[in-house]
């Protein structure tokens, strides 16, 4: 362990770019678990979605998007009330607005959970050229020692070149660990959202029909006046 401080005091200039991949890297993940594991998934969205189907299917569109505000941050309730919004438009405009608040959620729910293989590589790499620098100054000062300080130099240098090694790996690998479990859920939470905007819009076309009512911009004129002739007898 002495070692090893005593290689960070040593070759701190080369040893920077890798504590700082670890810094960054850290952030990341500690954000992204916040996110991704508190913040945007919705607990029991089952009942969630129970409630906004009973509320729509007896037209209760504002009470529908009051509850949607309860969950202020959800990415779910946002896509879910995107749609609400526009349940009184013509079925092209509530896809529309679907699609655009799905964007938007996964945009959110994807962002910066890539950096961390990324940060993986290059803390590889900078670990790699660390090994060969050690490597070729270690050869450098065997060849202008004497014969009883080789093996020392020797040692020291392929000291210093495993250690460069280590350092990288040991910020790679949690890096790979971590990414590896952030993108688990970020797929599960995209593959929700998606599944969200689609019960919106079959919920909302089910309120349409269930009421014997032709979708919006699906209404023709002869629909609509026979509807009021059989209203008027």
């Amino acid at each position: 362990m002495q070692g090893f401080i005593n290689f960070i005091g040593e070759n701190f200039f080369h040893v920077a770019p890798i504590l700082a991949a670890g810094a960054i890297a850290l952030i990341i993940t500690l954000e992204r678990t916040r996110a991704l594991v508190f913040a945007f998934p919705m607990h029991r969205s089952q009942v969630f979605f129970e409630k906004i189907r009973n509320l729509i299917m007896s037209d209760r569109i504002s009470e529908a998007i009051a509850l949607c505000e309860r969950y202020q941050g959800k990415p779910l309730a946002n896509v879910v009330k995107e749609g609400l919004v526009r349940a009184h438009q013509p079925e092209s405009l509530i896809e529309h607005g679907l699609q655009l608040a799905v964007g938007e959620a996964l945009e959110k729910v994807q962002v910066r959970t890539a950096f961390l293989a990324t940060i993986a590589n290059v803390a590889t790499l900078l670990g790699l050229f660390g090994t060969i620098v050690g490597l070729v100054q270690s050869f450098e000062a065997v060849g202008n020692a004497n014969a009883q300080a080789r093996s020392a130099l020797l040692a020291n240098g392929i000291s210093t070149a495993m250690n460069a090694t280590m350092m990288g790996l040991g910020v790679a690998i949690p890096c790979m660990v971590a990414f590896s479990y952030l993108m688990n859920k970020t797929n599960r939470l995209s593959a929700e959202i998606d599944r969200s905007a689609v019960r919106t819009l079959d919920l909302l076309k089910q309120r349409y029909y269930s009421a014997d009512i032709p979708p919006p911009g699906e209404q023709t004129v002869s629909g609509v006046i026979n509807r009021a002739g059989r209203k008027a007898v």
